[in-house]
């Protein structure tokens, strides 16, 4: 299965889980990581080239870190200019029909934050609601999200199982081989 990982980090080089998650994923045989804000520094998404990725594979990965409760700016523009009317959605819009759909996506605060009564008073699977949404819309099929919280607290080692983890997940798209 070909997998597009879409990777939205403003600043990935000074990202220590994101980075190691993308690296790891440079490793895979059939994953392609296309960091969005290296492509389109000025946010001008090129939408023919992006629809044409989403084309060529079998499952969509959104990746970055979970910013003001969603996605970086840059994956919110790639989601307004490249799924279209017509083409991902409406009755024309079948491109994306089939396909697989999951988010990795990674927390400052701990676990327990992302609950009912916690400190953020929502679970995370309340908060990715949208990009379900999306996924519902567009024909895919959405996969279990894999979370990794309180990410500024995690060793070395930590972060590279992590790496590990995800690389799993993102490959078998089974979440019990990851978070």
């Amino acid at each position: 299965m070909k997998t597009l990982v879409l990777v939205g980090h403003p600043n990935i080089e000074e990202s220590r889980m994101n980075k190691a998650w993308a690296g790891r994923l440079e490793k895979e045989e059939d994953v392609t990581v296309h960091h969005l804000y290296k492509e389109y520094p000025d946010m001008r998404i090129d939408v023919e080239k992006e629809q044409s990725l989403l084309l060529e594979h079998d499952r969509i990965v959104f990746q970055f870190p979970f910013f003001w409760y969603s996605t970086p700016a840059i994956l919110k523009e790639w989601q307004d200019q490249v799924l279209a009317y017509g083409w991902a959605y409406g009755s024309e819009g079948t491109k994306l029909h089939g396909k697989e759909f999951m988010v990795v996506t990674s927390t400052g605060g701990p676990g327990g934050a992302y609950r009912s009564g916690g400190f953020n008073h929502y679970s995370m699977s309340e908060l990715l609601k949208p990009l379900q949404a999306t996924a519902n819309l567009t024909g895919m099929r959405f996969l279990p999200s894999y979370v990794e919280h309180g990410v500024r607290m995690l060793s070395d080692d930590e972060v590279a199982i992590s790496a590990d983890q995800v690389a799993r997940y993102v490959v078998d798209g089974d979440l019990k081989s990851g978070r």
